[in-house]
């Protein structure tokens, strides 16, 4: 068995301080993604407390933003940072693992922002990033875990009628989401559980919308369908607290 853990983080710095190394130790992951860490290299030293696992980072060229990283046991054959587009690459959104069955992707995809502003720019890293996965594919089996920022179907958010033209639920990123479903990819929460309602990974600081579990389900494992038979379960760890967001967990066999 293979247990990963995905989780934004939202601020590395900030989450340690919140007990993110209990969460950690606790939880015990072959491999554990973390998305948003808004860190430049050498801010943050761990190798004491994540001893046991090789490390991967990616920064963004801009300070205090974005950054993705990978924590894994099992030394991948290879890891590549971004997609080798220097537009897309500049913000530190991707690390690819390579191991002996599958290629492991943490992603932490733009946001589409206020009115929108960004979503010309989001369908064309969402449009990158599938003609890349495709290209991975081609040799073997893709996992694809983050904060992929769009809740995708109503049931995925407590609040779809006032959201549908906000950064997240917008008509044109979830289309993006189902057009990477339809090319042969699994939603592996939604496998296990189709009709689960309330069943959240963010939330907004705002409103007291954690307490209210007024939230989006926008972390995700998906997995080539290849991979379906191997699939022993998808959860979703609300009661961990930390971030804005709470980890979600992929079981492989």
């Amino acid at each position: 068995m293979t247990k990963m853990i995905s989780w934004n983080v939202n601020g590395l710095r900030a989450c340690v301080q919140k007990g993110f190394l209990d969460y950690f130790k606790q939880a015990d992951a072959d491999i554990f993604c973390i998305q948003e860490t808004k860190l430049q290299e050498g801010q943050i030293d761990l190798s004491k407390e994540l001893k046991g696992y090789f490390q991967y980072w990616n920064y963004a060229e801009k300070k205090g933003y974005s950054g993705v990283a990978m924590f894994t046991k099992q030394k991948p054959i290879s890891v590549k940072y971004g997609m080798d587009i220097a537009e897309h690459d500049m913000e530190g959104r991707l690390i690819t693992a390579e191991f002996d069955d599958y290629y492991l992707i943490t992603c932490y995809t733009p946001n589409s922002q206020n009115e929108l502003k960004r979503l010309s720019y989001r369908i064309e890293w969402e449009k990158a990033l599938r003609n890349y996965i495709a290209n991975l594919e081609s040799k073997k089996p893709v996992i694809l875990c983050g904060d992929l920022n769009v809740a995708h179907e109503e049931i995925d958010l407590k609040n779809p009628k006032t959201n549908r033209k906000n950064a997240g639920f917008s008509d044109e990123e979830r289309a993006e989401m189902t057009i990477l479903l339809n090319s042969g990819y699994t939603d592996t929460f939604r496998y296990f559980y189709p009709n689960a309602e309330g069943e959240y990974s963010w939330w907004s600081y705002r409103f007291k919308a954690r307490e209210k579990n007024a939230g989006w389900r926008i972390d995700y494992f998906i997995t080539s369908n290849i991979l379906k038979d191997r699939l022993v379960s998808a959860s979703i760890h609300q009661d961990i607290i930390g971030s804005d967001h709470c980890p979600v967990e992929l079981i492989l066999k």
